[in-house]
């Protein structure tokens, strides 16, 4: 990566951490530079103490600078804790902060973006390398007080060591100009060792990395969640997986081993690094004490120059460090910000819905394939959901039914032809405001370790008396009349002792509740009753009318009889609609597909 490429990444990337860390950077360089400061005041009160006693011993003046040197090492003492303790305060927070980066660019990205595997891989790879190994983001923050150091101690070291070159001492090749050039090759020479011991260090790290990751995931797996997980103890014991876990947990063992010697290889290029730093202390060390023996200066300042010098040799090797640090963290920054720039294509509508419960959705001839898909998923289908209309999807598994319901929701876009609200393309319309029309209650879908009201409402805020009528009409208030803290009452015990355990029936009727609070003019039901009981299922049947009331529904099913109460029925196979009309007119073809399903489902239930 080119400088200027590495310098707008690392801008891009302070003005990342501004808004995902609010005030992180800017308190670490504070407190760095506060750091950084306070050795230098050390060395040069201890040196004019030195000096003093050595001299004039003025009584008066070596309690002063002892005091002086007592009282401003004690205030940066007290300044740096005080604002470490800050620090670590917001630098505690910053992972969670990191989370909400890769949550909020999911919550926005295309949906079909969060089902394709290689955009998946592309985020999973970024995450693991800033979660296992801090690379990218939590580098910056880690670097930028070691980069502050670095440059408040060359201007220091330079400033208290200025007099060094100026002292006479009569000896001509002691007092020569040319030792000023001769130091800074000196420390430009200590910067470039420790540029190549860390690229070669950060080599063998890399190749370490890329081992490890595999590592952590398997570690993570045989190590905790196939033990540690309750929804796997079942298969766990019958099957006597711990076995395979067992063999797995060797192979990491084998892996720890050959981690050692990666490890050992990074540890001798860090001691060759700090060989070469004592070194150029050592030369140092002894320019300052020719020129302490002929007189140039006093014994005192011997400490002031010494101690500068190794501040500086230090500084100057940060500094280098620091700037091959750059070029690391800003490829893995590189990374995050190709990942975080994937356009939202479905964002792009700007059209208000209007603002009705009344609408009108039509399919006009769509065919619709998966991304990397050559297999049209559904074929020309056209069918129009009017307001207020019962529409129940119907079909045999892969028939299309629920890619019907994630186009009609803009999951995914057709891949050829148009969906129409209000004779509209939906792509015109503004996304989120689209989305405003639908609930949901899909196969799949989560509830959260949360009160059951802000699971129903999914809100911190919700209106009790709302949620208690949703409650009852998924048929919930039984269970609900016993839960200990009402609406208060959390659901499961991941995060509350006091957390209630809820069936799967129970779980399926919660997720209706939510559909029907949120209000939307639509209301689409995959399965929502697969988890219930016959009785159950009949009595939210039952009330189906009023549950939904005026509102467009449409339901996907695979129990026909469950179909009687809508308006229309639309049948699919093999990705293309085949039949529609009502339960009655739909059984009366007898060599529809509708009648095939029914017949087949129907000999279950028949006495032989």
């Amino acid at each position: 990566m080119k400088l200027k490429q590495r310098i707008a990444v690392t801008r891009r990337g302070y003005a990342l951490l501004k808004t995902c860390c609010p005030g992180l950077i800017r308190d670490k360089v504070i407190a760095a530079a506060v750091e950084a400061l306070a050795p230098f005041v050390t060395i040069w009160f201890s040196a004019q103490i030195i000096n003093e006693i050595a001299g004039g011993r003025n009584t008066g003046r070596l309690i002063l600078l002892v005091l002086l040197t007592i009282g401003l090492g004690f205030a940066f003492s007290v300044i740096r804790n005080a604002l470490n303790r800050v620090v670590s305060l917001k630098e505690s927070g910053m992972w969670n902060d990191f989370t909400k980066i890769f949550a909020d660019k999911q919550m926005t990205m295309d949906y079909a973006d969060l089902e394709n595997q290689e955009i998946q891989k592309q985020r999973q790879k970024v995450e693991e390398n800033l979660f296992m190994f801090g690379n990218g983001l939590a580098q910056l923050i880690w670097d930028t007080p070691s980069l502050v150091k670095a440059f408040v101690g060359i201007a220091a070291s330079v400033a208290m060591t200025a007099s060094l070159f100026a002292s006479g001492t009569g000896n001509a090749l002691l007092d020569s100009r040319l030792w000023i050039a001769a130091a800074a090759a000196l420390m430009v020479l200590s910067g470039g060792i420790s540029t190549l011991l860390r690229k070669k260090e950060e080599n063998v790290f890399e190749n370490w990395m890329d081992g490890t990751v595999w590592y952590n995931r398997a570690f993570m797996f045989y190590g905790r969640a196939l033990y540690a997980e309750t929804s796997r103890a079942k298969d766990v014991r019958l099957y006597r997986q711990d076995r395979i876990a067992d063999r797995e947990m060797r192979k990491l063992e084998e892996h720890n081993r050959k981690d050692s010697r990666a490890l050992t290889r990074m540890s001798v290029c860090q001691g060759l690094l700090e060989f070469s730093r004592g070194i150029c202390n050592v030369l140092c060390y002894l320019y300052v004490a020719a020129k302490a023996a002929l007189g140039a200066f006093a014994v005192g300042s011997v400490v002031q120059y010494v101690g500068a010098l190794m501040q500086l040799v230090q500084s100057v090797s940060d500094l280098f460090f620091n700037i091959s640090e750059n070029k690391i963290y800003t490829g893995h920054l590189a990374k995050l910000f190709e990942y975080l720039d994937l356009p939202d294509a479905k964002r792009q509508g700007s059209l208000p819905v209007r603002d009705t419960q009344e609408h009108t959705i039509e399919f006009r001839d769509v065919t619709f394939r998966y991304p990397g898909s050559e297999k049209d998923v559904l074929k020309h289908v056209s069918t129009t959901l009017r307001a207020g209309q019962k529409q129940a999807l119907v079909g045999a598994n892969g028939a299309g039914k629920t890619t019907f319901v994630k186009l009609l929701c803009r999951l995914y876009d057709p891949t050829e032809g148009q969906i129409l609200l209000d004779g509209t393309d939906i792509r015109e319309y503004d996304y989120d405001a689209y989305l405003k029309l639908f609930s949901f209650v899909f196969q799949d879908f989560k509830l959260f370790a949360l009160p059951l009201g802000e699971n129903i409402a999914a809100s911190g805020a919700y209106d009790v008396q709302k949620a208690e009528d949703c409650i009852r009409k998924a048929a919930l208030y039984d269970r609900y009349k016993t839960m200990p803290e009402g609406l208060e009452t959390c659901l499961y015990k991941d995060l509350s002792e006091k957390g209630v355990e809820i069936s799967g029936g129970e779980a399926q009727k919660t997720a209706l509740a939510r559909a029907l609070y949120k209000g939307s003019p639509v209301i689409v039901l995959d399965e929502p009753t697969a988890a219930l009981d016959p009785i159950a299922e009949a009595q939210v049947y039952a009330d189906f009318d009023g549950m939904v009331g005026d509102r467009t529904a449409v339901y996907i099913s695979h129990r026909l009889s469950s179909c009687r109460f809508c308006d229309e029925i639309t049948v699919f196979d093999s990705g293309r609609i085949v039949q529609k009309g009502t339960h009655d007119e739909l059984l009366r073809e007898e060599n529809g597909k509708y009648r095939e399903l029914w017949d087949t489902q129907a000999q279950y239930y028949i006495a032989q």
